[in-house]
């Protein structure tokens, strides 16, 4: 793929992720009882955190998600259609999920592939990859009083890890970007569908603070 082929597939998959992801801002922000600004803030914040803190890292500045409208756009048409629509959204739960999944893989395999774009070792750039595809969550769950989504033992973190590392292995094995991405994203997907509806979790230590290790 040329770099303007690479360019514009990076920019309509960053895309489809920022509207995934203000719609899981916007989910959570109603739950809270927030009004309308405070759900519009929340979607667009999940929508651009991840993003902006890779762009800062790696020198791409000012981050895209902010230097142009676009981002901008989607994540408020995100949050108004969930504030609007809210009853629907409410019914399709598991769907919401699905596409919080599929804006974490997303902003994964975007991170990872913009900063092996910008000549970042390929074990950092999966690490930024990660970054970028936590990096809305985390923001959600802390602006909203929660613990973060990423410090519990669901698959979140490690699945963006995942993503990230596919992309760095692939560029470095010569595979076009579209394919590596592609499998990076549904790679993460899949973990996340069997952590929501099959249980998976990352180990838990053995050991408690209160209670010492187990008998």
């Amino acid at each position: 793929m040329t770099q303007p082929d690479i360019a514009l597939l990076l920019s309509v998959v960053d895309g489809v992720g920022t509207f995934a992801f203000a719609l899981s801002g916007a989910t959570l922000a109603i739950r809270k009882r927030f009004d309308i600004f405070g759900v519009l803030f929340l979607a667009f914040v999940v929508a651009v955190a991840g993003g902006v803190a890779r762009d800062v890292l790696i020198g791409a500045v000012p981050p895209e998600a902010i230097a142009r409208w676009h981002g901008f756009a989607i994540a408020m048409a995100g949050g108004l259609a969930t504030f609007l629509a809210y009853p629907l959204v409410r019914l399709l739960s598991r769907p919401v999920m699905l596409l919080d999944a599929i804006g974490l893989a997303l902003f994964a395999v975007t991170g990872a592939q913009k900063a092996l774009a910008y000549g970042i070792d390929p074990v950092i750039a999966a690490v930024l990859g990660m970054i970028s595809g936590i990096g809305g969550g985390m923001a959600r769950d802390v602006l909203a009083g929660e613990v973060p989504f990423v410090l519990r033992t669901d698959l979140y973190a490690v699945a963006a890890l995942a993503a990230g590392a596919i992309v760095a292995l692939g560029s470095e094995m010569g595979v076009p970007p579209a394919w590596t991405m592609l499998l990076g994203a549904s790679f993460c997907i899949f973990l996340r569908i069997m952590a929501l509806f099959y249980g998976w979790r990352a180990p838990v230590s053995r050991w408690s603070r209160d209670h010492g290790p187990p008998a």
